[in-house]
């Protein structure tokens, strides 16, 4: 018998089972959908069969259902059944969902409890939806115009020097300070000037007042503005990349001097990820004001000194300090927690600032109660059509401190959905300049569908071609190549549904491409075997040589070929980037089924018998 290892051969027939198992969601294709989700709390199976039965009454039929991440998801045999679909829901149960167009797999209930999903396309193979933003670069320079303000107010207040006034300038980009005297004036310009080593000040007078002038270079606004642009497109990557939203590949770049490009493929309603992409959200922690009645306080509007009045999301009113214990701009991470002993939370990290404040404060309070305001800036148009930013503020918790903490704790007393975008927003950081909505696009399916057809049959026919050959040239040697490609391709788009990548048209070219290479290297094992039977060496061993002496150039090529992949992987975008992640996957599947599945099937076919004359080689 042809000498090789048993764990091998069961290693890979393990690996091309799971691989199978892997890749069967795509054998079953995708249907027209609809997407429900509620604003404050998950949906559950009493929200789907109650949304069933409605249809069902309405004679409107459900190919198949499923809850996922507080969603539900219909799935419907046809688009006509969906757009009927969606006015009865709407009709029928008025402002109680979010309703968005989607597809979904009609993969079997175990297989999606299992997780199984199949190859997610990408925007130019099943269409989705484009998005075009437009920074408020003016804004950005307004804020940073702001926080000079705040900041040569601290440094005054700190050095315990008085001042008349600190005046924002926006229509000259410029911030004027001014003194009561000359005393104050030298000591003022001395802290300002220690804090902010890097500024330019110009000393002038207001009237008859002293003052210290700071005015915005066209250079330093045009940083600023650049800044804005480059922060919120790492913004929205990270929002949209996040696992709450789960949107494939999605493509951001920047158009323009102050535009932003979004594609997202596969989606067909942006409603739910547009909420997402324009908000700015932050947290603030404040101590309850225990002693004043916040419900007079709502009733008379006589809001006693040093407190404010805010508002839990169930219109409870909660007086709460002035003073800010932490901000949100002190997070460094959050996350969410959705099982823990009380229920749903965030887990929150600080950094060493924050930390060290919520230390003090928690030291100095043991026993009274703090609470967490979740601040929410959206942009949106109003009736007018004017694009309006709305600002929300409510209390999102409130909690006795128990004991003593700093830089990581929990946010508890939400729910999944609440949790899960609070999680995300804080995560993903503020945008650094409000956005506005200048184009939507939705890309459809035809376009997609025609390019998956042209697609397809370039990969069959290319890989048909191979097949051929490769039993033509090789007989029954080239037949177990043929099952080594195909098995190549199973594996393949297995690592693609395991790894969530977006197939787009560039990649199926790097699948035929991955289908080319793995035909080389059982061309270079088959000739090297060749070699061996001329130079008059046993059958068996010409198989043993001929695996083992290939193995070095196979290896050599694709190491090199993967270099390049991930090169392109790491520098590349959009298409390029498409292409680079399925041929470096293609690599590594190629170089298993080669070598090893190669050498697996040659010892099923050849190892049990006794005595070779000749390979059929």
């Amino acid at each position: 018998m042809t000498a090789y290892p048993r764990w091998k051969i069961a290693l890979v027939a393990i690996v091309m089972l799971i691989g199978i198992l892997l890749a069967s969601p795509n054998l079953f294709g995708e249907q027209s959908a609809l997407q429900l989700a509620k604003d404050q709390s998950a949906v559950v199976d009493a929200d789907r069969v109650a949304v069933e039965k409605l249809l069902a009454s309405k004679g409107v039929p459900v190919a198949g259902s499923f809850l996922e991440h507080g969603r539900l998801t219909l799935r419907f045999p046809t688009a006509a059944d969906r757009a009927k679909a969606r006015a009865v829901i709407s009709a029928g149960m008025p402002n109680e969902y979010t309703i968005a167009l989607a597809t979904a797999s009609r993969v079997p209930t175990w297989m999606r409890n299992l997780g199984l999903t199949p190859v997610k396309l990408g925007l130019d193979l099943r269409g989705g939806v484009y998005l075009v933003y437009q920074v408020d670069v003016q804004a950005a320079v307004k804020q940073e115009l702001d926080r000079y303000d705040q900041d040569f107010r601290a440094s005054l207040r700190n050095a315990h020097v008085p001042y008349d006034d600190v005046r924002v300038d926006y229509p000259d980009n410029r911030v004027v300070v001014t003194f009561r005297d000359a005393a104050s004036f030298a000591k003022g310009r001395s802290a300002i000037e220690n804090d902010n080593r890097s500024l330019n000040f110009l000393e002038t007078t207001v009237g008859k007042l002293s003052a210290l002038e700071l005015t915005l270079t066209p250079q330093q606004i045009q940083q600023r503005e650049h800044y804005a642009v480059q922060q919120n497109i790492v913004i929205l990557r990270n929002r949209l990349n996040s696992p709450e939203l789960a949107v494939s590949e999605p493509q951001v770049a920047q158009q323009g001097a102050d535009e932003i490009a979004i594609q997202l493929p596969g989606l067909q309603n942006s409603a739910e990820v547009k909420k997402i992409l324009g908000k700015t959200a932050t947290l603030e922690f404040h101590m309850v004001d225990e002693t004043d009645n916040p419900f007079e306080a709502a009733q008379t509007g006589q809001i006693p000194l040093g407190t404010k009045l805010y508002y839990t999301r169930h219109k409870r009113p909660v007086l709460l300090k002035r003073d800010i214990v932490v901000t949100g701009d002190q997070l460094t991470d959050a996350s969410f927690q959705p099982n823990t002993q009380e229920g749903p939370a965030v887990s929150v990290s600080l950094d060493s600032r924050g930390a060290e404040k919520m230390l003090r404060n928690t030291e100095e309070n043991i026993g009274h109660m703090m609470a967490v305001v979740f601040i929410d800036r959206s942009s949106e148009k109003n009736a007018a059509g004017v694009q309006v930013v709305r600002k929300k503020e409510e209390v999102i918790n409130e909690a006795t401190i128990r004991g003593v903490f700093s830089n990581n704790f929990q946010i508890t007393g939400i729910n999944p959905i609440e949790g899960r975008e609070l999680a995300l927003l804080l995560r993903a950081g503020g945008l650094a300049a409000p956005l506005s909505e200048i184009e939507e696009r939705a890309i459809g399916p035809s376009l997609g569908q025609d390019n998956i057809n042209k697609g397809i049959h370039a990969m069959v026919f290319g890989t048909l071609a191979a097949f051929v050959f490769m039993a033509v040239y090789y007989k029954w040697f080239g037949v177990i190549a043929d099952v080594v490609l195909a098995a190549n391709v199973v594996l393949l788009t297995a690592l693609l549904s395991l790894v969530g990548a977006a197939l787009t048209l560039p990649g199926i070219a790097a699948v035929v491409l991955t289908v080319g290479m793995a035909v080389d290297a059982n061309i270079l094992i088959y000739e090297r075997i060749r070699e061996e039977l001329r130079a008059g060496v046993s059958p068996r061993t010409a198989i043993a040589a001929g695996f083992e002496r290939a193995f070095s150039a196979i290896f050599d090529s694709n190491v090199t070929a993967a270099i390049a992949g991930v090169v392109l992987w790491l520098f590349g975008s959009g298409a390029v980037r498409g292409f680079a992640v399925v041929l470096v996957l293609g690599i590594a599947t190629s170089m298993f089924t080669s070598l090893m599945g190669s050498r697996t099937l040659v010892h099923v076919v050849f190892g049990g018998r006794r005595k070779i004359e000749r390979l059929p080689i």
